[in-house]
């Protein structure tokens, strides 16, 4: 039987960058990671120990530091798309180019109500993600948000599951409802302003989720979906993928005390892990 290289891939992951983008009246700091995989004719690298046709994964590196002096002021949408075409118009063997971008969120320290020029806070683990794959026939563009970690006390319940030998899970009218959030979803048409849709689709996410009567992770998934495809034509589909981050009430009987509602056991593992595209017909 014959045998041949499949599908490879190759680039350079975790490159990491901070820019100061100096104002005349304060500082804007932006923090990056940015992942580059690159596909083409890269057969005899492998068959043959040849490297005429690679683009060195330090260089790849290197580009993002040069091009991010004059080409990353705004979005990193855009800023993905300029890699993504660079590396596509000077690289004539490649097929595609995937261009994955996380924004670590930094904000201006308040102080008695005005913003301090140049002192930040850290926004948390939460980061604003995008991916460029660019080919020959289309740049296609998804953004999302990943570790958005969203938790409501009520409004939630979970009732008439399956039950068998194993359950021991007790059915809830009223429970926590916590959940890692990572949303991604992709836009059929290119917006005016991918910085603005960006956070006018994080909060419709948030205000649906905070808003729903969920009968379950996944009620709530699909009506956060929704909510996104009906006030954005610019978006074809979305993808969610919510852990179910677990409050567990506390046993208070044994103490001689009732719980309502009211203390719990906060658990990182095992969760229950949902995912769910919803997309337009």
């Amino acid at each position: 039987m014959p045998i041949r290289l499949a599908r490879n891939a190759y680039g350079k992951n975790a490159v990491n960058l901070s820019k100061i983008i100096r104002h005349k009246d304060y500082h804007e700091f932006r923090q990056i990671s940015v992942n580059i995989s690159l596909e083409g004719d890269f057969e005899t690298v492998h068959t043959l120990g040849d490297n005429s046709k690679v683009l060195p994964t330090d260089t790849q590196k290197n580009t993002v530091y040069a091009l991010a002096k004059e080409y990353f002021g705004g979005s990193i949408e855009e800023f993905g798309i300029h890699l993504a075409e660079h590396f596509f118009s000077n690289n004539s063997q490649l097929s595609q180019c995937i261009v994955e971008i996380a924004e670590h969120l930094w904000n201006r320290i308040q102080i008695k109500g005005q913003y301090h020029p140049h002192a930040y806070i850290s926004g948390g683990s939460e980061k604003h993600i995008t991916a460029i794959i660019k080919t020959h026939e289309k740049t296609a563009v998804t953004s999302g948000v990943k570790d958005l970690l969203i938790l409501k006390t009520s409004d939630s319940r979970f009732e008439n599951y399956i039950k068998d030998q194993y359950t021991t899970l007790n059915e809830t009218s009223d429970r926590v409802f916590a959940t890692n959030c990572e949303v991604s979803w992709l836009y059929q048409i290119k917006p005016k302003d991918f910085t603005d849709i960006f956070n006018e689709i994080r909060t419709a996410l948030i205000s649906a989720l905070a808003n729903d009567k969920s009968l379950s992770v996944q009620h709530t998934l699909y009506s956060m979906g929704e909510e996104v495809l009906n006030k954005f034509s610019a978006i074809k589909e979305i993808r969610l993928k919510m852990p179910n981050k677990h409050h567990i009430p506390f046993n208070l009987l044994q103490f001689g005390m009732e719980n309502n509602n009211e203390i719990f056991i906060a658990t990182d593992e095992p969760y229950g892990y949902i995912s769910g595209t919803v997309t337009r017909e």
